[in-house]
């Protein structure tokens, strides 16, 4: 039952998740953690941070991951399935379709109208990461005593690297996760 429901769950996601990745974690963030409750909020971070980091589509290995944390590697397989039909249906309809109709208006005025969407579901989940990670009971109080000072410099000293210093964006991520377990280390001597 918990597979077909893992498959459901990410069946959904994927049918509805246009503009890749980061458009989708609103969707997942819904089933996996407001629907279903198979993780926290603190998981469902550190979900992003390991769907980003390791190579693939986030929303694949987003989830592999819930899949693997909910019921093992039956779990992965069902919940990855899910999110990966709805896809390869609707690229092989697409690719159809845009061979055949490609010069179009309709076509053309339709793909376009779909950007607006997409950049407003990016928003949203990095409003979410940022929120759940700026703010430690993970909602938006800029009382002192909430806002993680430690995450607001990893984030800073980032945007500076990456826009100013122009660093590789693979680079900064692996040093903000030196600097987080050199804080880890500190903190339990």
């Amino acid at each position: 039952m918990i597979y077909l429901k893992l498959f459901l769950s990410f069946l959904q996601i994927g049918a509805f998740s246009f503009g890749g990745g980061y458009a989708a974690m609103p969707l997942i963030q819904e089933q996996v953690i407001t629907l279903n409750h198979w993780l926290t909020m603190d998981t469902f971070t550190d979900l992003v941070t390991i769907a980003e980091m390791t190579p693939g589509p986030i929303a694949v290995n987003a989830a592999t991951f819930v899949g693997t944390q909910v019921a093992g590697p039956l779990g992965a397989l069902s919940a990855t399935a899910g999110c990966i039909l709805p896809s390869c249906v609707f690229v092989t309809l697409l690719a159809w379709v845009y061979t055949r109709y490609r010069n179009l208006a309709l076509l053309q005025n339709t793909l376009a109208s779909l950007r607006p969407a997409v950049v407003a579901m990016i928003a949203k989940a990095g409003l979410t990461i940022l929120i759940s990670a700026f703010f430690l009971n993970g909602t938006f109080s800029l009382a002192l005593s909430n806002v993680s000072i430690r995450m607001v410099c990893y984030f800073i000293i980032a945007v500076v690297l990456l826009r100013k210093a122009k660093w590789n964006p693979i680079l900064v991520m692996v040093l903000c996760g030196v600097f987080e377990v050199g804080y880890y280390i500190l903190t339990i001597l």
